[in-house]
């Protein structure tokens, strides 16, 4: 079986966790024994959030003179290298010596006219108080939005349109190969006049991309790990209860956070619906039992009625 599964942030750097190289190898360690669970007879495609890491470097290129910063798709793909290393020597520390790594640095074709360039929603870099935030907006001109009970960046979030490294990574996974791709939602890139291709200051959904390669590929399962055990409705109310199976349809009479749950359902909807295979969401720790039903959120045309997990 083909699955290509979408690490959340919760994989590499935790919410209140210093974004040291330590902090995302101890995390990267976890992913990686849940990854290792679900290897054996299946190919696997892994892609991942990035959005603290880009975070991170912008910060850092601030110390620059302004034209000495690098535009933030230079640090999409610095950060697709640095995650994907981590990831094959965890992967590797764990599956024996013959299995073969490879991280693909993934381009990613957008529209320069997509509207998400005129609302930036897509956080990226750590959290602040409301203080440091205005600051920051002033200072830098950022644009800033709330996330829970701290600030954050928000840069634009276009639709994916195209994956450039499909053929190569097609050509791996035949050849037995563990792929890392797609990492963040992919390099952002848009064509010029004369079919020049450059890359564009923005960040592309990862559940969004991370389905578009599911698609491309022509992935048995699509699998999204996040920090929450499934998709819940009444998140955080004594009301919430858990989607244990459901079809596309049943999930869009629901509403989900635009910031979280929101584009991996949307995700795991159009994937389930325009491939007839089936989608899952769910903790990391479950993979395994998320591949079986016995755990998270199975999306399927097959499911008729919602079933609703055990309380």
């Amino acid at each position: 079986m083909r699955i290509v599964v979408a690490l959340g942030g919760n994989a590499l750097l935790k919410r209140g966790q210093p974004m040291t190289a330590e902090a995302q190898r101890a995390n990267v360690q976890i992913a990686a024994a849940a990854l290792a669970e679900i290897y054996p007879g299946n190919e696997l495609v892994i892609t991942h959030g990035n959005g603290p890491q880009v975070g991170l470097l912008a910060l850092q290129g601030a110390a620059y003179k302004p034209e000495e910063v690098y535009p933030l798709d230079v640090l999409g793909a610095q950060t697709e290298g640095m995650i994907g290393y981590m990831i094959e020597q965890e992967l590797g520390n764990l599956l024996p010596f013959e299995v073969p790594f490879a991280t693909i640095l993934t381009m990613v074709e957008v529209d320069p006219a997509d509207p998400g360039f005129a609302s930036p929603t897509k956080f990226i870099g750590p959290v602040y108080s409301g203080d440091e935030a205005a600051r920051l907006k002033a200072e830098k001109g950022w644009v800033m939005k709330q996330d829970g009970d701290k600030w954050r960046k928000v840069v634009p979030s276009p639709q994916p349109k195209q994956i450039f490294e499909v053929r190569p990574i097609r050509w791996l996974l035949e050849k037995g190969t563990i792929v890392i791709a797609a990492g963040g939602g992919g390099i952002p890139t848009v064509y010029e006049p004369g079919r020049k291709l450059r890359g564009i200051e923005a960040v592309i959904d990862k559940d969004l991309c991370s389905e578009l390669l599911a698609h491309q590929l022509e992935a048995d399962f699509f699998l999204m790990a996040t920090d929450a055990d499934a998709v819940f409705v009444d998140w955080g109310k004594p009301t919430a209860k858990a989607f244990r199976r459901a079809s596309p349809a049943a999930m869009r009479d629901y509403e989900f956070p635009a910031g979280s749950m929101g584009p991996k359902v949307a995700a795991a909807c159009h994937f389930a619906e325009t491939t007839g295979k089936k989608s899952g969401i769910g903790a990391l720790g479950d993979l395994a039992a998320i591949l079986r039903g016995e755990a998270g959120t199975t999306i399927a045309n097959s499911v008729h009625d919602i079933e609703w997990a055990a309380a």
